[in-house]
């Protein structure tokens, strides 16, 4: 099903998650790599491959034409709600927002401002949100009598990490996010638990100071963060550059998504899907260049506005034609 033109791709942010973009990219047969945008200085950055120019933020507006779809590779705590709108207003987008208790009001302002400029926007997209979000409906419609669990980690988690650096006083810094044993136990033996955040995740920091921040306002700040850390046990630990990278720079991740139910005569039941990723940004970045395939042919079809993973037909992210999948996959 590849399309007879390349898909352009731009990349917006050049972090962890934008040279994962790249180097996904790099393995379609169907895109290529339009841009990379930029808040550092152009001429600063050293690309994967060095096959695609790249350009500081203020050069978008003029080059919007020059991409098919825009991959949003910012922090969700506060890029992406800034960055978003604006860029759905130029063009089409993917992004990785994952502040779950934001999302509603997120989708409202991408739908509005994709919507007035007729382009496609599929928003929160990754494996959590996005891959474990599906498993999470497909298991409540499969099992409705039942409870869903999800357990993340250990890993880091990218969101976590950045609204970490974002306090007042952090120089750098790493978030675990740490599942309780006891609790995964409990929803593999078959029980259905009610659990509180802290009874099934605890958040370890790793924090390098800068110079003159106070130690304990920065502790406070962190473990107070609403939608971050604030229901959680969350652990902050004070620790120099080095030692930071040294031992903390491994970007693994997992976890998984139980449904335990009863079906109809009485029968307990449990579906899991579980993930192992050794690198995290390169697995979300697989799955949003995935979603920029589809968003294209949302657009095609189209279908504006804003989406999530619940409107895209599995079909749609993959590069064979429908015909294949049935022969090959059904």
């Amino acid at each position: 099903m590849i399309m007879n033109q390349p898909i352009r791709i731009a990349i917006v942010g050049y972090g962890n998650l934008g040279r994962g973009v790249e180097a996904a990219v790099a393995r379609c047969p169907d895109m290529s790599l339009s841009a990379i945008y930029s808040r550092r200085p152009a001429a600063s950055i050293q690309t994967l491959f060095g096959n695609a120019p790249v350009y500081e933020m203020e050069a978008l507006n003029g080059r919007a034409n020059e991409t098919d779809v825009f991959v949003l590779c910012g922090g969700s705590k506060e890029d992406l709600p800034r960055q978003g709108p604006q860029l759905a207003a130029l063009g089409n987008t993917v992004d990785s927002f994952d502040t779950h208790a934001r999302i509603a009001e997120y989708f409202s302002a991408m739908d509005e401002a994709a919507r007035a400029a007729g382009h496609t926007s599929i928003i929160s997209v990754g494996w959590d949100p996005g891959l474990f979000s599906i498993h999470r409906v497909l298991g409540e419609a499969f099992l409705p009598d039942g409870d869903t669990y999800t357990f993340w980690g250990k890993g880091v988690s990218q969101g976590h990490s950045d609204a970490l650096r974002r306090v007042e006083g952090v120089a750098d810094g790493v978030q675990y996010t740490v599942p309780i044993e006891r609790a995964i136990e409990q929803v593999r033996s078959g029980a259905r638990p009610r659990f509180s955040p802290r009874q099934m995740h605890r958040r370890e920091c790793f924090v390098v100071l800068k110079d003159g921040a106070n130690a304990d306002a920065v502790r406070q700040a962190i473990v107070s963060m609403p939608h971050y850390f604030d229901e959680y046990e969350t652990v902050v630990t004070i620790v120099d550059a080095r030692t930071l990278d040294a031992e903390h720079r491994g970007m693994a991740h997992g976890g998984f998504v139980i449904r335990s139910g009863r079906t109809g005569s009485d029968h307990e039941q449990r579906l899991e899907l579980g993930l192992s990723a050794s690198s995290n940004p390169e697995l979300t970045s697989s799955i949003l260049v995935a979603y920029a395939r589809a968003a294209v042919r949302l657009h095609r079809m189209g279908k504006i506005g804003a989406h999530s993973v619940f409107d895209v037909a599995p079909g749609w992210l993959s590069l064979k034609s429908n015909e294949q999948l049935r022969a090959e996959w059904l």
